[in-house]
């Protein structure tokens, strides 16, 4: 007798199963949703495309919310389903069909009543195989069919007998696989026929949106923030979720709870542990629980620290099975965060003291093999910081300290390092802590410990010398002691013949530190030429790890182009510093209040009074204590000259007379200071004292020799002016706001000895050149004696209306025959006008953004205030009003 006609011949008995035991029918029942379930409509449209697909598959790990999703979706289904929750012993084919048939006529699925049943356990008949299908095919409507915890079946040929119905029942079944684990079904093809419908754990995941509303069916109405770092910690796990809020009820209070409870000593860790860690094998156990020190694990590092070689085929398959390991990409993994935290606990009780063992073997794997962050982290969670600081220190990552990028987590790491550490690289670790918060006087002290161990030591250990001397440049930079910069430059150009290329070029952060501390400390110098020579390679960085060198060395250029005279120029590299320090995020770095206070000092030059001391108050928010030598002399400059325009002549001596420690004089420093205190002597009334104060600085500096002329001329002596300004070096070697005031003070000299046409002359160039750096405050210098002059020839009187001049009473009164224009409500700022000088050029937004290194955003605001001011809504009508008011 043939197995087929056994099957049919010798049937079980009614309602038991292959082996005489009865059917349990609660594995046929739909599971009923608790009163706190909550339907996630999106998860539930999703599900709704099973109508339309073969096979649909809700694959998470436990407690991930799949069986109640596909039960509620079920019970809203409409129809009849059949549900059959597999079960361990289900691995037996006979059993299994004889329970899915069962399962299906259980559904109402009559026709198949004639299809047979398996007879024996272990086996099916092919034939009862195809009469189901075949039957199914026949149905005018398909049979949804839900196999719950189909992970159960491991009998490779359950699965093949499953698709071989699926495929030959065509449109006749919908079949839902709830599953923690991917069946071996060839679902590349059901993908590639668009016949699967696929939800994952990524996607049953909770949102913070849905997990405030799960809390609130428990009665925990919490903050916004409580929220969110619960989602952040069970990673939205639906099962984590709802035993947290179970816990959390029992608490007098709810958020606290929530935000500190230890996860290996709650019920999540009893749910996690029995239904994850105690169904793998003791080898798989033992490994998982020394991996879960680490943040992330590849099979290498796996290996090392669980002794063995086989690390790559678990992970892989523990991460198949959604045994809550995260596959990152290239080999790397991860627990889930409440998984770890649970394994880290049972570890502590199951392995005391390993787990320092098993940190240590992980920053020793990682050193040889890993990135670097990595190798810190595990080399201070061991307490090995003698390791950690060598590891630092050799790979040459000492000026992470400064980049902005990880200088903060670098400081919190080694904060934590003991004070019994020794050797070079440990106090070269902890001056670079010192020197990133500006605690000179204790990075002094470690530089020289650092330096003394390294001259004991010997030749060698080129990383640790290379390191200390970049410090050496920094704190060099920080005191006002270019020499020592020089020397130590000259050291790291030595050693970086013994350091390998590769190490370097992974670290372009250490040429670009190097280069903008040397520039500023040449810059303190008064070399512009060297220091600009330094300053311009980290200038033109591309961002990422020289982000922020790349910054301070433009607010330096920036102070470079102020100090020789191109106001201009000082100012795009300032805003070129401020959208990379938006750009890349840079937290307001101390570099920015250097450029913060050469914008407020091109602002006073142009006469924008409150735009100046705006950003003098920025600068001083920005501003590290102690400043550095350079922005410390910068701001009493600009706070002094912001006072003297303000008519506040006696203030300005006074901050002139702030003391800026330094190991040297700053030649610029001592030059421009000196020029403030002239200009306030001139204010007062006291020529003769403001021609003394400037006696040194003449011929040392352009500016200071202008203001020595201009001095002169208020003590009554053009000719002296005069014999001073023909000694300036040609135009093309000083700035156009040097300039400006050069050819003021001829003019006005040339006047007093009668030639009033050279005068009108000298004075129409001065416009024509502060007309295109938007200069005005060399003109409200000079006095009453320029509009004269101006006035007398009519034929001049149209270069009054440009828009190098502010609109002031001495300067901007309209001739009687001009025809009237429309008023403007409020005067236009500088950037409205440079906006409206390009919108004239009929330059597009983003065009105008790029132009003036601003963002689109920023160029809108300035173009809607200006539309405001000039009483107009649309660009062309903006540009015509403008040039009716000769702001064009």
């Amino acid at each position: 007798m043939s197995e087929r006609d056994g099957t049919r011949a010798r049937p079980p008995a009614a309602g038991v199963d292959p082996l005489g035991d009865p059917f349990l029918r609660t594995r046929f029942a739909v599971p009923v949703r608790p009163a706190t379930f909550l339907r996630r409509q999106r998860l539930a449209e999703h599900l709704g495309q099973a109508l339309d697909t073969s096979l649909t598959m809700v694959n998470g790990c436990a407690g991930a919310g799949k069986t109640l999703l596909v039960a509620d979706w079920a019970a809203h289904l409409g129809r009849p389903v059949a549900w059959l929750t597999v079960d361990a012993c289900d691995q037996a084919p006979g059993v299994f069909w004889a329970y899915l048939l069962e399962a299906l006529r259980t559904s109402g699925a009559d026709e198949i009543r004639d299809v047979g049943c398996p007879a024996d356990a272990g086996t099916v008949d092919h034939g009862l195989l195809a009469r189901l299908a075949a039957q199914l095919n026949g149905r005018d409507r398909p049979l949804t069919v839900v196999l719950d915890e189909y992970d159960r079946v491991t009998a490779p040929e359950i699965t093949d007998q499953l698709g071989f119905v699926l495929h030959h029942a065509g449109r006749g079944m919908r079949l839902v696989l709830v599953t923690r684990t991917e069946p071996t079904l060839p679902l590349h093809r059901y993908r590639a026929d668009g016949t699967l419908t696929e939800i994952r754990d990524t996607e049953l995941a909770f949102t913070p949106g849905e997990a405030a509303t799960l809390l609130e069916l428990h009665g925990l109405r919490l903050g916004h923030d409580v929220v969110r770092a619960l989602v952040e910690r069970t990673r939205g796990w639906a099962a984590g979720l709802r035993l947290c809020a179970l816990a959390a009820q029992q608490s007098s209070d709810p958020g606290a709870y929530l935000e500190e409870f230890e996860a290996g000593q709650s019920t999540v860790a009893d749910f996690l542990l029995a239904e994850v860690l105690e169904r793998q094998p003791a080898p798989t156990q033992d490994l998982l629980l020394r991996v879960s020190v680490l943040d992330r694990f590849c099979p290498g590092l796996a290996n090392a620290l669980a002794g063995r070689r086989d690390a790559g085929p678990l992970l892989a398959e523990l991460h198949r099975a959604n045994a809550f390991v995260e596959h990152l990409g290239h080999s790397w993994y991860r627990l889930h965060p409440l998984f770890a935290e649970i394994l880290k606990a049972h570890l502590r009780v199951r392995f005391p003291g390993l787990e320092t063992d098993l940190h240590r073997r992980a920053a020793q794997w990682l050193r040889r093999f890993g990135p670097l962050p990595d190798t810190l982290a595990h080399g201070a969670a061991a307490g090995d910081w003698g390791f950690t600081a060598r590891a630092l220190v050799d790979d040459l990552a000492i000026g992470q300290f400064f980049t902005g990028l990880r200088s903060g987590g670098l400081g919190e790491l080694f904060v934590r390092m003991t004070p019994d550490t020794t050797g070079a690289e440990a106090d070269l670790v902890r001056a670079a802590r010192e020197l990133s918060g500006r605690r000179l006087d204790h990075a002094q002290a470690h530089l020289e410990q650092a330096r003394r161990e390294l001259a004991r030591a010997g030749p060698g250990r080129a990383a640790a010398r290379l390191s200390c001397a970049l410090l050496d440049i920094l704190a060099a930079r920080l005191t006002g002691a270019p020499g020592r910069a020089e020397h130590a430059a000259e050291t790291v150009r030595e050693l970086r013949k013994e350091i390998p290329a590769e190490l370097l070029d992974r670290h372009p952060e250490l040429p670009a530190l190097l280069q903008t501390h040397l520039g500023a400390a040449r810059l303190w110098a008064g070399r512009f030429d060297d220091a600009r020579a330094a300053l311009s390679a980290p200038a033109a960085g591309s961002g990422g790890a020289t982000a922020l060198p790349r910054e301070e060395a433009l607010g330096q250029l920036a102070l470079l182009d102020y100090l020789t005279g191109w106001p201009t120029r000082a100012e795009r590299k300032s805003l070129a510093a401020l959208t990379d320090a938006e750009r890349f995020s840079l937290a307001e770095p101390a570099g920015l209040g250097l450029v913060h206070l050469v914008l407020a000092a091109v602002a006073v030059d142009r006469d924008e009074l409150d735009d100046a001391q705006a950003l003098l108050d920025r600068a001083t928010a920005l501003q590290p204590v102690p400043p550095d030598p350079v922005t410390a002399a910068s701001r009493v400059i600009a706070q002094a000259r912001l006072q003297l325009a303000r008519g506040q002549p006696g203030a300005a001596l006074e901050t002139a007379g702030s003391t800026v420690p330094a190991a040297v004089a700053s030649p610029w420093a001592e030059n421009h200071t000196a020029l403030v205190v002239s200009a306030a002597h001139l204010a007062e009334g006291r020529p003769e004292t403001a021609v003394k104060v400037l006696e040194d600085a003449v011929g040392r500096e352009a500016a200071c020799t202008v203001a020595a002329a201009r001095a002169h001329l208020a003590a009554g002596d053009p000719d002296a002016a005069l014999d001073l300004l023909d000694h300036l070096p040609a135009e093309e070697h000083r700035g156009p706001a040097v300039t400006v005031r050069a050819l003021l003070t001829r003019a006005e000299a040339v006047g007093r000895r009668g030639d009033r046409t050279t005068a009108r002359r000298l004075a129409t160039r001065a416009l024509a050149e502060a007309r295109r750096e938007r200069l005005r405050r060399p003109f409200l210098e000079t006095g009453p004696w320029l509009r004269r002059l101006l006035c007398a020839g009519a034929s001049q009187e149209p270069v009054l209306g440009g828009p190098a001049v502010r609109p002031d009473a001495r300067l901007r009164t309209p001739p009687r025959t001009a025809r009237p224009t429309a008023l403007v409500v409020e005067e236009l700022s500088g950037r409205e006008r440079d906006v409206l000088q390009r919108l004239a050029q009929m330059m597009s937004t983003e065009e105008i953004a790029a132009d003036l290194f601003v963002s689109v955003n920023t160029v809108k605001t300035h173009l809607k205030s200006a539309y405001r001011k000039l009483g107009v809504n649309r660009r062309g009508d903006a540009v015509h009003r403008a040039r009716e008011l000769r702001l064009l």
